[in-house]
């Protein structure tokens, strides 16, 4: 089992930047895949960004340029740096992690199942 605390979120003006931080804690296997989740009020979740132990990332389409996902040196830390933010931005974000193995490495980090999620951290863009 994963342990995964996101923090960074706030209240911001559109335009501005924020970093969001996720520490994973725990079972963290050698082959993953991490990677950040948004719901918006009354709205279904959208996967937003994902990276695996190689570094590998993949963006919503949306929102290619304005967010960027990254690891720490220890690999037990995801952030995902948001710049431009806009009003529509504005939902719960939540890390994810997951094992992952050389089939699902294959079909992408945006395209896996993930059990072990975050509380989340609220991000909120006035215009």
């Amino acid at each position: 089992q994963v342990q995964l605390v996101e923090s960074g979120g706030g209240s911001v003006q559109a335009g501005g930047s924020l970093r969001l931080s996720c520490q994973a804690s725990g079972n963290i296997a050698k082959s993953y895949c991490m990677g950040w989740f948004r719901q918006a009020p009354g709205m279904g979740g959208e996967g937003v960004a994902f990276i695996n132990r190689y570094g590998i990332t993949s963006y919503a389409d949306s929102l290619k340029g304005r967010f960027t996902i990254s690891q720490g040196s220890a690999r037990n830390t995801l952030y995902l740096q948001m710049n431009s933010l806009k009003p529509e931005d504005t939902a719960m974000y939540y890390c994810a992690a997951e094992t992952a193995t050389v089939a699902t490495l294959s079909r992408g980090c945006e395209n896996m199942r993930y059990d072990n999620r975050g509380q989340g951290t609220q991000v909120t863009v006035s215009s």
